[in-house]
């Protein structure tokens, strides 16, 4: 999965943003929709109408054909809906998704792609295609709820999966959310 981001900046020049938007700035689908792509589902891509919202009459008959790439896995802990994820990006200021940015690994990430989260697997459960994702603010704590008892899992723009416990350091967490904070902390998984 991380692995599409960057092959999609390859394509692209930049990582593709958190929603894609209409010409009335509403967001109309996720990020998820735009790197079917890379993740082997060109011909499921084909399928979207691309100037219509997630749930458009057309749209929403893709939904039951959710790649398994961004099933809930672990159901044990979490139950999640058919056609729902996990699988959500931070959207705020100094995300590597933030709004009206173009970002791009190699020059925008001077904390670290090693120190910066790229997803989670983590927060309420929402149809995939639907543009949901996790609002930052860098002055409210990030809580998040995961797939397991104790932890959730991300995976950084250098394309680890972490493990972090919920009772890890908010500072850091917050920290591995920026892709240019300058926070200086170390990540809940460097500690």
């Amino acid at each position: 999965m991380s692995l599409a981001f960057h092959n999609y900046e390859d394509v692209h020049g930049h990582l593709p943003p958190a929603a894609v938007c209409g010409s009335d700035g509403k967001p109309l689908f996720s990020w998820r929709v735009l790197i079917l792509p890379f993740i082997d589902q060109e011909k499921l891509f084909a399928e979207f109408h691309l100037n219509e919202p997630w749930d458009s009459e057309h749209n929403a008959k893709l939904l039951p054909r959710m790649p398994k790439s961004y099933s809930v896995h672990f159901q044990r802990y979490v139950t999640a809906p058919p056609d729902h994820t996990m699988l959500k990006v931070f959207v705020g200021p100094g995300t590597p998704f933030e709004p009206g940015k173009t970002v791009k690994l190699a020059d925008d990430f001077p904390d670290g792609l090693e120190n910066t989260f790229l997803f989670v697997e983590a927060s309420d459960p929402v149809p995939w295609t639907k543009p949901d994702d996790i609002p930052f603010d860098p002055k409210q704590p990030v809580k998040l709820r995961g797939m397991f008892r104790t932890l959730f899992r991300g995976c950084t723009a250098d394309t680890r999966y972490r493990y972090i416990p919920y009772d890890a350091d908010p500072t850091a967490i917050r920290a591995a959310v920026t892709r240019n904070g300058g926070e200086g902390v170390l990540p809940p998984w460097a500690r």
